[in-house]
């Protein structure tokens, strides 16, 4: 409190420190999340985290000036007649806790924190356990760049987690599972601490019928393989109309082969990121094969995965899927991609509909009537149209889910919106409004002329 207010400048230094400490060490963080991973691709680190971190950090640079604008809003008839004024001015909250996730474990630390620091506040950020190498090179690095009440950062499994959400912080991000987000909103009531949850759920992807097979399918890939589908974004399960189930599968397995023709060696995929991962979702293609699904695996190479002690796993398409097999069950965070047929088109709308509603549906089609009912009668944090994640690229819209896929929003001025304290202010005129209204007793013919003019 005895910051405030946090100037402007103050606010622009310490975004353009935090653009200092990713940018003047992207090789380092590259090579530490590598080592988190087993293999990451250098190339996908650079644009999923470091260049992903500049960018929302430049933006709120570059627009702090007309977010932190007081607003002027109206005032109640007759009192802007006579003088009164009133508007809402946006003051930082004071120290936020972030919570960060281990898939995208720099950029799911700076993004937000794009948003915090431009609002004025000072951060604490708990990192994951499964991303030491990152954690470490975060905790030796903002020392030099931060003075340790603006930003600190914390390492330690799920009891550090446990006790860090619990702090009294002014605001909490969780990033993260759905089920360890019910313990964070836990955590964090005791303290009235207001939280934002952003979580994943089974994020679907619905082809229309005028649908391009080939560039749906292509993109879809991308997707679901980028990061090996560890992403809460990533395409959870796919729903085609029915006779064009067959192209759809070709169409998989041939944009999987292209954009990655061997899996094992190749430096373009990343591993799954440790071993009870993989096992995890070895074991739920094995439940589903079991229970009737067809499983198509995309090994161009002919690779033989059981006896290499790499934690790469190939796209795995499983067809035939039923609300009995865990992958139907559970986000899948992985990149396995089941794929369900529908007759048309409200059959899919209420496949979707009768699951949790998820981080974001993805539509792919040329007809607008359809893609306006699709929009319109389905629930969820975004919506990308004729691709896949790319709505969490913008800036310019807010970034959240909605119900078991999370609460809140953060992203460019969104997300300065979140972290700020919107004070609302208003000014009385030299005239006196109670008397004129009749608001001072005893009371007569004033106050009720007042109470006639407010009814109507």
């Amino acid at each position: 409190m005895a910051e405030l207010p946090v100037s402007l400048e103050v606010r622009r230094d310490r975004l353009r420190r935090a653009i200092a400490m990713i940018a003047e060490n992207d090789s380092r963080f590259c090579d530490a999340l590598s080592a988190d991973f087993g293999h990451r691709s250098r190339e996908q680190s650079m644009l999923t985290d470091i260049a992903a971190s500049v960018a929302p950090l430049r933006h709120a640079l570059k627009h702090l000036k007309r977010w932190s604008k007081p607003e002027r809003k109206p005032t109640m008839f007759p009192l802007g007649l006579l003088g009164g004024r009133a508007w809402i001015e946006y003051q930082p909250k004071g120290v936020v806790g972030v919570i960060a996730p281990w898939n995208f474990p720099v950029n799911l630390v700076m993004s937000p924190l794009a948003g915090i620091l431009a609002a004025g506040n000072r951060a604490m950020v708990k990192t994951s356990e499964f991303t030491p190498a990152v954690a470490a090179l975060f905790e030796e690095l903002a020392p030099r760049h931060f003075a340790p009440e603006e930003l600190a950062f914390v390492s330690g499994g799920p009891e550090v987690s446990k006790a860090f959400a619990a702090l009294p912080f002014d605001h909490l991000l969780f990033t993260g599972a759905t089920g360890i987000g019910r313990h964070i909103l836990h955590a964090a009531a005791d303290n009235l601490t207001p939280v934002t949850l952003e979580l994943g759920g089974k994020s679907p992807v619905l082809l229309g019928r005028s649908a391009d097979v080939a560039q749906a399918t292509e993109r879809v890939v991308m997707g679901k393989m980028l990061n090996a589908g560890q992403i809460c974004l990533a395409p959870d399960y796919l729903l085609v109309p029915e006779e064009k189930e067959a192209a759809v599968l070709d169409g998989l397995v041939a944009a999987a082969s292209r954009m990655y023709p061997s899996v094992l060696a190749n430096p373009d995929y990343t591993s799954v990121i440790n071993d009870r991962h993989h096992q995890r979702l070895a074991e739920w293609v094995d439940d589903a094969s079991r229970k009737g699904a067809e499983v198509v695996v995309v090994n161009p190479a002919n690779e033989d995965f059981a006896t290499s002690n790499s934690r790469k796993m190939p796209l795995h398409i499983l067809r035939g899927v039923t609300d009995d097999m865990k992958v139907m069950q559970e986000e899948i965070f992985g990149p396995v991609l089941p794929v369900g047929r529908y007759a048309s088109i409200d059959d899919a709308i209420a496949e979707v509909n009768r699951r949790d509603r998820p981080l974001a549906l993805y539509y792919f089609g040329s007809d607008a009537g359809e893609r306006r009912r699709v929009l319109d009668r389905t629930i969820s944090g975004g919506v990308t149209l004729n691709d896949v994640i790319f709505h969490v690229s913008q800036e310019g819209l807010p970034f959240g889910g909605i119900g078991p896929s999370g609460m809140g929003a953060y992203h460019g001025e969104s997300g300065f919106r979140t972290f700020s304290h919107a004070k609302s202010i208003y000014r009385q005129p030299g005239l006196d409004v109670a008397r004129f209204a009749g608001m001072k007793p005893p009371y007569g013919k004033a106050i009720r002329a007042t109470i006639r003019r407010q009814m109507r």
